[in-house]
């Protein structure tokens, strides 16, 4: 979500009613909205509070790029903290959780 956004809003699960709602808000005040496709994020078993359980993530690891390309050996993965959501980023619920790759050799 972009700063100061305050909903993150998918046409997939909302009834038609509120849809056209939203459509109506949406043709009175364009530039308060950004649209953007959802992403088919991965899962990935997670701990939480119950133990174990699969979590949607986006990973973000990190390329070195020079002579040649390294892998560093950590990064950031967003992780939706409630089961089935899609929604990764903090602001509307989400978490990180640290990213280790475990690999000798870190090359590319």
């Amino acid at each position: 979500m972009a700063p100061g956004a305050t909903a993150c809003w998918s046409a997939r699960v909302r009834l038609k009613r509120k849809r056209e709602a939203f459509r109506q808000r949406l043709l009175a005040n364009p530039a308060n909205y950004i649209a953007q496709d959802t992403l088919a994020l991965s899962t990935c078993p997670t701990f939480v509070d119950e133990g174990l359980s699969p979590r949607h993530i986006d990973l973000r690891p990190y390329v070195l790029s020079g002579q040649e390309m390294r892998l560093v050996p950590g990064g950031l993965t967003r992780v939706a903290l409630t089961e089935g959501s899609l929604v990764v980023n903090s602001s509307q619920g989400g978490g990180t959780k640290d990213t280790w790759v475990m690999e000798d050799d870190a090359s590319c």
